[in-house]
């Protein structure tokens, strides 16, 4: 039995802050419902258990699971458990193997508890970021004697532990996984779709992309539901930690129009049926970190209780200090941990309790609105040490707007004027239903897109919002990231994606395209990255991992409207230490008397033996009190650029490498790192430090090239990466590049939208210094019978590249 809030149900009531009203979503059956078939045994609901000892590398599994026997006869049985891992070209290895004879009464249900399963330095499971997830598959199955086979169950499990407590130095809830302290940066989970259109295709979508934005934690909110197993399934394959709340929420404590229930939900004891039977269909997910009582208000005193007392933690889990490491026997121990109905997450009664917000419930996390991009960075932003929910805004790129709503709907926001440089926008109607929040506030801060002239249209605004996208989400976290355990242990934005088409806090839209802040997620949340503190002109080197830097050097260098270098400097010999925000030094060029209004920071830390790059981060940046009006003129620039290609197609799949150059050179480019050979991080092959020249393939995989209208072409060979290049020849920087994928189709209605969603790309809306080289990676499964294209547009290319494979 699973349970869907009242809130997912039919609360989204009049005021609510960021969907409109869909009634009567809890009306008949609302997920899958299967019917299996076993012998005369039943395996129900098995919990596994991994615990530690010496520094981690002994670790023994437990399993408890029920037996029911529903014929009438005692069931001699052979209860069988088998461990193995997946190795290289689909090779299983047999790590353990045990078979136990177990009699069950006829007509009875006994719980069994396995001897526990020894294993010496497993693999083990850890979150985005820190390594690898590593997970082996475990099989039970039930033989009864004179039938054969009567019943089998198979889970992927992660050996892994998982401590929180309340961080001393902050005041904020820490989190330690496998003895390690992880920051979390992660963000609030809604649900997947408005009208519960669950799919496993789109929960793979979904997780893959917050792992692309380098997040380490979701929060499945209170006013949504328990998703399905896939998406827990997928949380686990990558490293995304998993806040569970349970389904109290807004719609339960007397708020709302109308007023709703002030008790809590109608029907405790089905509350309390549907919540223990969620905890069994969950606890074997090594990515569930904690239980949570509810949404901003912890759940009625008797549902909370019993909650507490369910949830309670089994001693081998219990920690009385952050640093105290449980190294006792698992002999001393009465209870085995897996009979527990779970025992080795916490469970917090509320997510403004106990480590979250003020720890109080006080009305503490936020805020939820435009904010300029240095105050992140400024002590007095936020007052407590984890944040769960703070947000801004989402506006998505413009052919989700063309597609999603009628042309009343492409109405720009009128702009009131008002004293002191500030205005007022007023949306139009279908963009207030769609809970659209400004890109200003009225006397408090400036529009972030009017500081790049007025936009003359839809297209223009789309755009513009999309360069505030980008500054405002990686500056928020950024200005995190440098207070990284001094003041802050996580936060969580509100939110990562919408169940509808909102206009307000998203990373990719309901049709599952990103936005340019999905990127700034992305740039900003590396486990090691170089940045600069917008508020005090430093630049930091934030190192979340836990292996010292050694052998380190930051190029960074000033480029201006005119294509020049005016400021290069690089920093070597750095040692930076592990789990620790270093800053290196101020940046002395904004306060030099030669500084431009409008200019480029190109930042990149890279290992000084090899030219590795580590982390690179482009800014465009003002003068303080200055704006970025200096752009649109310099729309005007074509910047010559290069790329070369290469695809492989595996049936629909296709998987496109490309590399792009911006080739404007002057004198000051050749001292540049520009190749950019990019480090790639647990192998995963985002970044890929090959050159694609130099890159062959095989016999059994496709190979083509590029096709387009307004380049001239070179061809080296069917076999061989094509290479295309633009007719620019202004020097520059080549400014906010991003991709998108369309289908060729010769024929097709005016104003259609042509996207093929969703596309995974290693990189978007990136820019390129004079002389430097991007590798991105392009990977998307295009509908049958359709011909893909991928195009490249700029701020400053005259005319947007077009990509046909065939």
């Amino acid at each position: 039995m699973r349970y869907i809030g009242k809130d997912v149900a039919a609360q989204y009531v009049e005021g609510w802050d960021w969907m409109a009203p869909i009634r009567d979503r809890n009306t008949g059956i609302w997920d899958e419902v299967s019917i299996s078939r076993t012998g005369p045994v039943k395996i129900i609901d098995p919990h596994l258990v991994s615990t530690f000892f010496d520094d981690y590398k002994r670790v023994y599994l437990h399993a408890t699971l029920e037996m029911q026997n529903k014929s009438s006869w005692v069931a001699d049985c052979s209860v069988n458990v088998q461990v193995t891992t997946e190795l290289e070209g689909n090779i299983c290895l047999v790590e353990h193997i045990q078979s136990q004879k177990v009699s069950v009464p006829a007509g009875s249900t006994i719980q069994y508890t396995f001897p526990q399963l020894y294993f010496y330095k497993p693999n083990l499971w850890w979150p985005n970021g820190m390594g690898k997830q590593s997970l082996y598959n475990v099989v039970i199955s039930i033989d009864v004697e004179g039938f054969g086979e009567s019943d089998s169950w198979n889970h992927h499990f992660g050996f892994r532990k998982i401590e929180s407590d309340i961080d001393t130095a902050t005041g904020g809830r820490l989190f330690k996984v496998n003895g390690q302290p992880i920051f979390i940066r992660g963000g609030n989970w809604i649900l997947s779709d408005g009208l519960l259109r669950l799919s496993e295709k789109r929960y793979h979508t979904d997780i893959k992309f917050h792992a692309d934005m380098n997040f380490n934690m979701i929060r499945c909110w209170g006013g949504g539901l328990a998703e399905r197993p896939e998406f827990y399934h997928y949380c686990d394959i990558y490293g995304l930690l998993v806040w569970q709340e349970f389904w109290i929420t807004g719609d339960v404590d007397g708020r709302g129009v109308p007023v709703s229930n002030p008790n809590g939900p109608l029907d405790h004891d089905l509350f309390l049926l549907c919540a223990r039977d969620t905890v069994k269909l969950l606890r074997n997910h090594p990515s569930l970190a904690l239980w949570v009582g509810g949404n901003e208000q912890v759940p009625p005193p008797d549902i909370n209780a019993a909650l507490k007392k369910d949830l309670e933690l089994h001693p081998h889990f219990q920690t009385s200090s952050e640093n105290e490491k449980w190294m006792v026997d698992s002999s001393s121990v009465s209870e085995d941990p897996s009979q527990y109905l779970d025992g080795t997450r916490i469970y917090v009664q509320g997510s403004m309790w106990d480590g979250f917000a003020n720890g109080k419930g006080g009305f503490t996390d936020g805020p939820y609105e435009i904010q300029y991009p240095e105050n992140f960075f400024k002590d007095d932003f936020y007052k407590y040490g984890f944040n769960p929910e703070v947000g801004s805004v989402g506006m998505p790129v413009v052919a989700t707007i063309r597609a999603t709503m009628p042309s009343e709907g492409w109405e720009i926001p009128l702009v009131k004027k008002l004293p002191a440089g500030y205005v007022e926008e007023v949306p139009n109607p279908i963009w207030d239903y769609h809970k659209y929040i400004p890109y200003s506030k009225p006397h408090k801060v400036q529009s972030q897109i009017e500081l790049y002239g007025s936009p003359k249209d839809l297209d223009d605004f789309c755009l513009k919002a999309q360069l505030a996208n980008y500054i405002q989400y990686r500056a928020l976290i950024e200005g995190w990231n440098c207070r990284m355990w001094k003041k802050y242990t996580g936060f969580l934005i509100w939110k990562t994606q919408n169940p509808w088409t909102g206009l307000r806090g998203q990373f990719y839209d309901h049709l599952l395209d990103q936005t340019a802040g999905f990127f700034g997620c992305r740039c900003a949340a590396e486990p090691i990255h170089v940045q600069l503190n917008l508020s005090t002109c430093c630049i930091e080197v934030v190192n979340t991992t836990s292996d010292e830097l050694s052998g380190i050097a930051i190029e960074a260098s000033v480029w201006d409207l005119e294509g020049t270098c005016p400021y290069f400097k690089v920093f070597e010999k750095l040692s930076l230490p592990p789990k620790q925000t270093s800053s290196i030094v101020e940046m002395e060029y904004p306060k030099s008397k030669d500084s431009k209004p409008v200019y480029f920071l190109l930042l990149k830390l890279y290992n000084v033996s090899n030219y590795g790059i580590i982390s690179r981060n482009f800014y465009w940046l003002h003068q303080s009190g200055g704006d970025y009006k200096q752009l649109e003129p310099y729309r005007k620039s074509n910047i010559p650029i290069q790329v070369t290609s290469q695809v492989i197609i595996k049936g629909s799949t296709y998987e496109v490498r490309v590399n792009v150059q911006n080739k404007s050179k002057n004198a000051e480019s050749s001292s540049l790192t520009y190749n950019n050979n990019f480090i790639n991080r647990q192998g995963e092959g985002d970044s890929d430090s090959n050159s694609l020249e130099n890159k062959e393939q095989t016999d059994k995989k496709r190979s083509t090239g590029f096709f387009h209208r307004i380049c001239r072409r070179i061809v080296t060979g069917s076999n061989s990466p094509r290479l295309v290049e633009t007719n620019g020849n202004a020097v520059g920087v080549a400014f906010f590049l991003h991709f998108s994928v369309h289908s060729s189709k010769a024929e097709g209605k005016e104003g259609e939208d042509t996207r093929i969603l969703p596309v995974h790309y290693s990189d978007n809306y990136f820019s390129l210094v004079p002389g430097e080289a991007m590798p991105i990676k392009i990977s998307f499964e295009a509908p049958p019978g359709v011909t893909p294209k991928i195009t490249l547009h700029g701020w400053n290319l005259s005319q947007g590249l077009t990509v046909c494979y065939y």
